[in-house]
């Protein structure tokens, strides 16, 4: 009996040796909120990574820390209770004369962030939390004589509540991990970063699952979940909350974002099959960004989402030569409202849209297979789908969405404007115009089945229709019911004028309608 149990213990302790554990507090890391543990993690990582690779243990406590470096077959475990606490003294991420995050990782496979821990990112260190950008300031994004309230747009009379504030010199992004395979972030909660909470850059078959962000949403730039030229990508089950993008999926950045961001200069690439599912949202931008500069986009699915008052729901656009194709979103409740401040969004529950970022863009990229279906939103303005005459916005659906449009305290201030930023054009950044429930122009092949709407009472007169199409190809509209915005109104509940091939079938007008349909300048129409 002896030579059959001695065996079976000495594999045990061979099992549990080649586990390679390593704990910071061995390394003489305190975690009592005071000392700065910087040295003694990094210590810990380096002793793990000439090991082989194995797990560091983050135990409970607040483990105060600057920036921190992840080597391959690591992971990272913060144990329950366990405060991984970023430095308040932005010197601390200054490394050789290059600003850093927190956590980053660069050329390595098999990395992992796990366990029920939090990572603090301190941001609120770094800004200046009793100043707000205002209309005093000059801004490059938009010229304010093109809205609707002019010289008035965005005055600090009609509040600053909403941010966002002035950042101080602040570090990179907090958990930032660049050309790195087979990542693992799960169950794990980060609070308070000072720039994107977690960004993946030219990664390839990562995992986010169950994590919770909750940033503050005055903030700017502090985005949720960022991917740039990533490859095989899944979020799930996770709730983030941020002052700009909840999650953001793009190719590469142009100079602008480079010179502002920091970090490890960001490389070229596409990126690809991309999921995200199950997760709660809120932003002062979009909750759902894919899109922007950059290299092509493709294969991304959303699913079973919930968006709370952002100010822009769902996000497709693109700005200079990439291109955007087969993104699908379903089961999807919006809310989006009006902020105060100078935040991208008017509210839209959906933007889809395409032009010049800047003005010596050669040639546009194109957006092409978009599918929106099982969205209901609750709004303060209506969907948007801009194209341009460079770049006509190809096969797009809706199905089964409903809006219903809302009045706002900010309607006065901020309402009866379309935000397209970036634009190369100052005109078509913000300007003045009516808000239908869903508004479309130099689109090929639209589909808007199931469609409905509802109105608030008393909404500006600035709200009009509900859908307006423009500039048009191939537009078919099948089981829609609502009305205009207003009862009675002229204005019809669907606006189609030069239109190629229109068909309008099977929908009927809800109570209070005026006039239902007026086309003007359509061709091989069926109404």
């Amino acid at each position: 009996m002896r030579y059959k149990i001695i065996p079976a213990i000495l594999c045990v302790m061979c099992v549990v040796t080649s586990a390679k554990s390593f704990n910071i507090t061995e390394y003489g890391a305190v975690g009592d909120a005071k000392k700065l543990n910087t040295a003694a993690i990094n210590k810990t990582l380096a002793d793990c990574a000439k090991a082989g690779g194995g797990t560091v243990t983050i135990p409970a406590g607040v483990f105060l820390t600057g920036p921190i470096r992840i080597s391959s077959n690591t992971t990272l475990y913060l144990e329950a209770g366990a405060v991984l606490k970023g430095s308040t003294d932005f010197n601390d991420y200054i490394i050789n004369g290059q600003k850093y995050g927190l956590i980053s990782a660069a050329n390595v496979n098999n990395i992992a962030i796990t366990g029920r821990g939090t990572i603090d990112g301190s941001g609120i260190n770094f800004m200046d939390m009793k100043r707000n950008r205002t209309d005093a300031e000059k801004f490059y994004d938009f010229d304010p004589k093109f809205t609707r309230q002019g010289s008035e747009y965005m005055n600090i009379k009609f509040g600053t509540s909403d941010g966002p504030v002035i950042p101080y010199d602040r570090p990179g992004r907090l958990v930032a991990f660049s050309l790195c395979k087979n990542v693992l972030i799960r169950d794990i909660k980060i609070v308070d970063t000072p720039l994107y909470a977690v960004n993946l850059d030219r990664c390839r078959d990562v995992v986010v699952s169950g994590v919770r962000i909750d940033n503050s949403l005055v903030i700017p730039n502090n985005d949720g979940i960022h991917c740039a030229s990533c490859a095989d990508v899944h979020i799930s089950d996770c709730t983030i909350f941020s002052g700009d993008d909840a999650i953001a999926i793009t190719s590469i950045y142009d100079h602008h974002h480079q010179q502002a961001f920091g970090g490890d200069p960001i490389g070229s690439g596409k990126t690809e099959n991309i999921t995200v599912t199950n997760c709660t949202l809120q932003s002062r931008s979009s909750a759902i960004r894919v899109g922007y500069t950059g290299g092509d986009i493709k294969n991304c699915i959303f699913s079973n989402i919930i968006i709370l008052e952002s100010n822009r729901g769902l996000l497709v656009n693109v700005r200079d030569e990439g291109s955007v194709e087969n993104v699908l979103f379903s089961n999807i409740i919006i809310e989006t409202r009006l902020h105060t401040g100078n935040w991208w969004g008017h509210a839209e529950p959906i933007q889809v849209s395409a032009l010049a970022g800047r003005a010596d863009i050669k040639k546009l990229g194109h957006i092409k297979n978009i599918r929106f279906s099982n969205i209901t939103a609750e709004s303060e303005s209506g969907i948007v789908v801009w194209g341009s005459k460079d770049s006509i916005i190809k096969d797009i659906l809706f199905d089964n969405v409903e809006v219903k449009i809302k009045n706002s305290r900010l309607n006065s201030s901020y309402g009866g404007n379309f935000d397209l930023r970036t634009s190369g054009d100052l005109s078509t950044a913000q300007f003045k115009h009516d808000i239908p429930a869903l508004y479309c122009s130099n689109v090929a092949g639209v589909k808007i089945i199931g469609f409905k709407t509802d109105w608030e009472e008393g909404l500006p007169d600035f709200f009009s229709n509900s859908i307006w199409c423009e500039n048009a190809s191939n537009v078919e509209i099948d089981g829609f019911i609502g009305r205009q915005a207003h009862r009675g109104d002229s204005r019809a509940a669907i606006f189609l004028k030069t239109v190629n091939g229109a068909t309008v079938r099977n929908s009927r007008a809800a109570d209070g309608k005026g006039l239902f349909l007026q086309a003007v300048d359509v061709n091989n129409g069926q109404l």
